[in-house]
């Protein structure tokens, strides 16, 4: 038995989800021809109120259309230290829009109103602009945490005082939702542009919607052949994204359960010397200094456990639908016997 917890990313179609997708009816996409994935697109955009929404390959890919689709070259991104947009896409915000980040020192991936309010460039000519406010949600760095919604709504209104774009990192906004008891509505109202996972949480083999109204949209469908990412009879992907989004939401009430059970197991470990408070699926936790990460992740391996380590001391393990109640049970029982 190999238990994989490196990420949500590692899971595979379920039995339901594969019949759904040899199924479905498809069509050229780049014709927008393609039923099942135009039945998608409406499908989300009608569920967080936007006007349209368009499929990506990737989560990234997403991003950072829509980082495009707010700024001009020199213009200034407000984003987190811990962002996903600028520590793991590659330089896409430089590269692909020209644009910089103003980083804030947030509290585990998250920050305040009033931190975006001082961020903010002075109008000077010699300033780069700052013209798009980022949030993630869940942040990924930050060990899978919530944002408060009223600090959303606040830094909202910021943004509307100073004519400036808000977009939404939700790569993992459903396991938000769930946690939370929010609805994609309250999300929708909020950002003027969201980007969704479909490939996380919600256990599809690839994919990503990026949401906005329609004259934020109006160049997506340009820039996504730009970026590479137009395919054709796309809708066996977007079968599996309507399947999950029936079939695999509610579920992930589940993931989070089994992520803070981990959690108190490793706070009781004596070589763990911090776990991050878990809300969701992701577990960050660090050893004790005197113990080589080197050697904790190999005895794991041998036990046939993935995880990674995220740098600066910090390992992650993250649950997922593919991660069983026999997992569960042999995870924690291992873990106590290191």
């Amino acid at each position: 038995m190999i238990i994989d917890l490196r990420s949500d990313t590692v899971t595979k179609p379920s039995k339901g989800m594969l019949d759904a997708m040899m199924s479905a009816e498809v069509g050229d996409d780049v014709f927008r021809e393609d039923p099942t994935m135009n039945a998608l697109e409406e499908r989300i955009a009608t569920m967080f109120g936007k006007e349209k929404a368009l499929f990506f390959p990737s989560g990234s890919m997403a991003n950072q259309v829509a980082i495009k689709l707010h700024t001009q070259p020199g213009d200034q991104v407000i984003c987190d230290k811990y962002a996903h947009i600028y520590n793991y896409e590659v330089g896409g915000v430089a590269f692909h829009s020209g644009a910089t980040c103003k980083l804030l020192d947030g509290h585990r991936g998250m920050f305040t109103a009033r931190q975006v309010e001082e961020a903010i460039s002075p109008s000077a000519y010699y300033y780069s602009q700052s013209r798009l406010v980022e949030v993630e949600n869940t942040t990924n760095k930050g060990g899978g945490a919530c944002w408060d919604f009223s600090e959303i709504e606040k830094i909202k209104t910021v943004c509307k005082t100073h004519d400036l774009g808000f977009h939404l990192d939700g790569a993992r906004l459903w396991n938000a939702m769930v946690a939370k008891n929010e609805t994609p509505l309250q999300y929708g109202a909020a950002f003027d542009s969201i980007s969704v996972c479909l490939s996380k949480g919600l256990g599809c083999p690839v994919g990503s919607v990026l949401l906005g109204d329609e004259i934020l949209m109006e160049k997506s469908l340009s820039l996504r052949k730009l970026f590479g990412g137009n395919m054709r009879q796309v809708g066996y992907l977007a079968a599996a994204g309507l399947y999950a989004l029936d079939h695999q939401v509610e579920r992930l009430a589940e993931d989070h359960k089994k992520a803070k059970e981990i959690g108190a197991v490793l706070a009781q470990l004596s070589f763990i010397k911090k776990v991050e408070p878990i809300e969701t699926n992701i577990i960050i936790f660090e050893l004790n200094d005197d113990v080589d990460e080197a050697h904790f992740l190999n005895q794991l391996l041998e036990k046939n456990i993935h995880i990674i380590g995220m740098g600066s001391g910090k390992l992650r393990m993250v649950t997922h639908l593919d991660y069983t109640d026999q997992m569960h049970d042999k995870l924690l029982n291992e873990l106590g016997s290191i």
